[in-house]
């Protein structure tokens, strides 16, 4: 009997525990209008909410970057002229620039190739016509849309001076370069004969179309230029002019090295235009994207956005003949005369009937027997002060020329 009583205590006991568990587990009835309190996070425990996140910092600017490609041939002191670009870089805000020299074995090819994958804002070569042209030409090659800045380096700066940019003040050119207008301009293909042998070279006046063309086996060149090509007496002045002379007088040492030339003998031409065909004596062939050399304007009506290309046939005789040439290019006169032709082209062949100095750029190649000259519209763009063009003089139809041929 009392095992019985001791068992039911023991069961109403341990009922009246698990009663009281389940009643402490329950929260009390939220009465209206009052809001249940949350129980506060205990440490170490994940909270309720997760905090936002930190926000991430804005990445800093990057600055714009030139590349000047530099013939140091061409400075006393290269040091001195890369901390004044450096400067003027870091004063208009722009990146430290990339400083690339050229060399004798590459005259700026490898270096344009190498500052279009930097990446860079602008090009800028910084020396003579010939780095010009080199870097022009890779540009023009590679199609890139990269502008190029001149900077004045060299005794000519053709294509400076045909833009209407500083030639005198390195700090005022790279300005514009940094900060300019772009302005798009077409390029001249230059297509040469190989280097002569000893044979000779005769010119027909019935020769047909293929035969002023070189075989294709015969290896011809193609170089770009962005001013001026020529064949004869303008290439044997350029070809004449000793660095050391150009250095010590700059540009009138072209003067002196043209009167040693100014009496050497004439070429028996045949030209070949977009409309015309003619045999001619002659002692230089010029053909032209732009029309000034040092301010002279030996073809003023040609425009370096045209489309085309303007040829200069001088053909003097004597010291009077050159004077009436010089009168002609001095007024920039356009009436025919036999010594002076102007003729407006997309394309010219000239074939001579014997070795002659040809040059593109004021850079010679040599002598050769023919060359060819053709033109890309809006090629390469360039950076200048103002991208309006100023044609000046009235544009001429293609293949329009003045009367005079003999």
């Amino acid at each position: 009997m009392w095992v019985w009583i001791i068992v039911v205590v023991v069961v109403l006991a341990a009922l009246l525990v698990v009663l009281s568990r389940r009643g402490s587990d329950r929260r009390p009835p939220v009465e209206p209008g009052f809001a249940p309190v949350e129980p506060a996070p205990v440490p170490g425990q994940e909270p309720w909410l997760e905090p936002e996140p930190e926000p991430l910092p804005e990445p800093e600017p990057r600055l714009p970057r030139a590349a000047v490609i530099v013939n140091p041939t061409k400075f006393d002191d290269v040091d001195a002229v890369r901390a004044e670009v450096t400067e003027v870089c870091q004063e208009l805000g722009w990146d430290e620039p990339l400083w690339l020299e050229t060399t004798e074995n590459d005259p700026g090819s490898g270096q344009t190739k190498e500052a279009i994958d930097a990446g860079v804002e602008v090009i800028c070569p910084l020396g003579g016509d010939g780095t010009v042209r080199t870097v022009g030409s890779e540009l023009t090659a590679a199609g890139d849309p990269v502008p190029m800045g001149l900077l004045p380096g060299g005794t000519g700066n053709l294509l400076a001076r045909n833009l209407d940019l500083p030639v005198d003040s390195l700090r005022d050119a790279l300005v514009i370069a940094l900060t300019g207008e772009v302005r798009t301009i077409d390029v001249g293909v230059l297509t040469v004969d190989p280097a002569p042998q000893d044979d000779e070279h005769e010119v027909d006046d019935e020769q047909t179309d293929a035969d002023s063309i070189p075989p294709e086996d015969s290896g011809p060149e193609e170089m770009y230029f962005l001013v001026m090509a020529g064949m004869g007496f303008d290439a044997d002045i350029m070809a004449d002019a000793p660095e050391g002379l150009k250095a010590a007088m700059g540009w009138p040492a072209y003067i002196v090295s043209g009167l040693k030339h100014l009496w050497g003998s004439q070429f028996k031409a045949r030209v070949e235009t977009d409309t015309e065909r003619f045999t001619r004596r002659t002692r230089s062939v010029i053909v032209g994207n732009c029309g000034k050399i040092q301010g002279l304007a030996l073809m003023p009506e040609a425009q370096v956005d045209d489309g085309r290309l303007d040829a200069l046939v001088l053909s003097p005789d004597g010291g009077i003949g050159w004077g009436a040439v010089a009168l002609r290019l001095i007024t920039a006169q356009r009436k025919g005369h036999h010594r002076v032709t102007h003729h407006t082209t997309r394309t010219i062949s000239v074939r001579s009937d014997q070795p002659v100095q040809v040059q593109l750029d004021g850079d010679t190649i040599g002598e050769r027997t023919g060359m060819r000259a053709t033109v890309v519209p809006l090629a390469l763009s360039v950076r200048v002060a103002d991208a309006t063009p100023d044609t000046g003089a009235t544009p001429v139809a293609a293949g329009q020329h003045d009367s005079g041929r003999e």
